[in-house]
């Protein structure tokens, strides 16, 4: 029976596909990798980057995803193929009808040609410098504050640019082999930082899944509580007479009130642990280096607890400012709404825009001014996003999508100018809606 089942492996259509999308009856969640059907139902309480992560893609198309995310794509397909179920009639296409068939077709032929190039491999030395900057950065701000009582600059610095190859070692962008990344990553996320890596990359890869799509990006969580995002959610929240902070003044407020939020504070723990738990398969062990930083400040903070606590929160304020105009820069002035199931070009450039490159740029933003190029390669060491520009820049010059990018001064104004917008679409809608 089973060489039979082999043989002849059940087919479907996109519309029994679609179904299966985790909140129907028996919520299972079936997707589609490279036209082959996959029941990943119970396999995404053990999927490695997170349950919801997968569950976002239910019944969907996830090859360019799955793509985008897996280096080793041949130790990940031994995992797959026991949960295939079946595969795609031949009558069916190989994408859903709303995507862009022509646009997947060259962007995977340019995927093809970036890998040729061999620009998703890590240039050793060029992250050995980082490293070591870091370390500078982080020793001299600790020799500072240990004998002189104070040393704002050297931490606010280090901690920012720590952020950046943190990220980097959650996109396992840095080394080869994934073990050899998050092993780094504990390193800088959880012992020199402060933070828990599994929180950070549970939350961060929805967020490279599904940009700006509400519900299934953790970065939009921030509405509506905080702030009122998009002309679609903000006219929704305002015509059902919803209104948690006075929105239509949300660009007068934004700089005082999301870092505090972010920089924990109001609470560190309370916001890392319930605002989304991390994946069930992190255990405390990630939550211990963590805990002995926290040890140490507060050892030296003993030594004169004003000052102390003024240079352990403030360098965190400064950094949380820092990284909040840099991350929501290329986000919040771009579509924010509901998932749409654009294919994955669409749905990445549609949410993400660039900065112009400079040095200053590149080392201030951890070179997240090229986002477009690091959201549609989110494993692409960032030393190459210089060179995979132009090739992704003529890719949607010929498709018709429009490539944004901007000086840095002009994203952030436009963070604020989105952010006024939005609110004035709240406004009109909770008044005359």
């Amino acid at each position: 029976m089973g060489k039979k089942e082999q043989a002849f492996p059940r087919l479907f259509t996109w519309e029994e596909v679609r179904v299966h999308n985790g909140r129907g009856q028996g919520r299972e969640q079936w997707l589609v990798i490279n036209r082959k059907v996959y029941d990943v139902s119970e396999f995404s309480n053990r999927h490695p980057g997170g349950k919801r992560v997968i569950g976002h893609y239910a019944g969907q198309d996830a090859t360019d995803a799955f793509v985008a995310f897996h280096n080793d794509k041949d130790l990940v397909k031994k995992y797959l193929k026991p949960l295939q179920i079946g595969e795609l009639a031949p009558d069916q296409p190989s994408s859903e009808a709303n995507k862009k068939e022509s646009l997947l077709e060259d962007f995977r032929e340019l995927r093809c040609d970036i890998e040729k190039k061999g620009l998703l491999k890590p240039d050793y030395t060029f992250f050995f410098l980082i490293f070591l900057h870091l370390l500078i950065l982080d020793v001299s701000a600790w020799l500072v504050v240990w004998y002189f009582g104070i040393s704002s600059v050297p931490f606010f610095a280090g901690v920012a640019q720590m952020s950046w190859f943190q990220h980097d070692l959650g996109h396992c962008s840095v080394f080869r082999k994934p073990k050899w990344n998050r092993l780094m990553q504990m390193v800088v996320i959880n012992v020199m930082k402060g933070l828990p890596a599994c929180w950070w990359n549970h939350l961060h890869n929805q967020h490279h899944a599904k940009p700006n799509c509400f519900r299934k990006d953790p970065d939009l969580n921030m509405h509506p509580l905080l702030f009122s995002l998009g002309k679609t959610l903000s006219m929704e929240l305002g015509k059902k007479k919803k209104k948690f902070m006075p929105y239509n003044y949300q660009h007068r407020y934004f700089s005082s009130e999301y870092p505090p939020f972010l920089t924990g504070l109001w609470g560190p723990r309370p916001i890392m642990t319930t605002a989304s738990p991390p994946p069930p398969q992190d255990d405390a062990f990630q939550e211990v280096p963590m805990d002995v930083t926290a040890a140490l400040r507060k050892f030296h903070q003993r030594r004169n607890c004003p000052v102390s606590c003024l240079c352990v929160y403030m360098p965190r304020y400064l950094e949380s400012t820092w990284f909040i105009w840099v991350s929501q820069m290329n986000h919040i002035p771009m579509d924010i709404d509901y998932d749409k199931n654009e294919d994955w070009v669409s749905t990445q450039v549609h949410a993400t825009c660039n900065v112009n490159q400079s040095m200053f740029n590149d080392w201030f933003t951890g070179h997240l001014n090229f986002q477009i190029e690091h959201h549609l390669f989110p494993t692409m060491p960032r030393h190459n996003y210089c060179k995979a520009a132009p090739l992704v820049k003529a890719l949607c010059e010929k498709h018709g999508i429009e490539y944004k990018s901007k000086t840095l001064l002009t994203a952030f104004m436009d963070i604020l100018n989105s952010l006024k917008d939005s609110g004035e679409h709240w406004l009109e809608a909770y008044l005359h809606g």
